[in-house]
């Protein structure tokens, strides 16, 4: 959702010759969970707070890229949704997108996960969320390595 460079060129030629994406890091190194916030240190325990992983994601915890996730979290709440939900039914509405390859520390973190698999969003929430994607995309540099 973050990292979305592939639909400029891979996803064509990917139609074109019938071949769909399965997609990993869904949630961003879980910056689409809202648990990191603009102006705030990472949570206790969490992935940011760990020096020796959270070189990783730096750019994903820039202020200005939180605030617009930050956006997100309300549209995602103001659908009933969780943005980690949010997240993962927007990529899977993807018509290239055959799976997502998600990770989870707790059992409740899959089942929130799986559930998001039976969201259909609207097309007033997915054209509500898609401009703001495109605004944390000109934040973000030209490629992220989300590993």
């Amino acid at each position: 959702m973050l990292v979305r460079d592939i639909e400029k060129e891979v996803i064509p030629v990917s139609k074109q010759k019938g071949i769909s994406q399965i997609v990993f890091s869904p949630l961003a190194q879980g910056v689409l969970t809202g648990k990191y916030k603009p102006n705030q240190k990472a949570p206790l325990n969490s992935r940011a707070e760990k020096g020796h992983i959270n070189y990783l994601m730096k750019s994903y915890l820039d202020d200005d890229v939180l605030k617009k996730v930050s956006v997100l979290d309300s549209l995602a709440s103001n659908a009933g949704i969780k943005l980690s939900q949010l997240a993962i039914a927007w990529i899977l509405r993807q018509p290239n997108i055959s799976s997502a390859i998600t990770g989870a520390s707790s059992v409740s973190q899959v089942e929130e996960n799986v559930r998001a698999a039976e969201i259909k969003l609207t097309d007033d929430l997915f054209n509500e969320v898609t401009p703001i994607l495109t605004e944390i995309e000109r934040i973000l540099p030209a490629w992220v390595d989300p590993m």
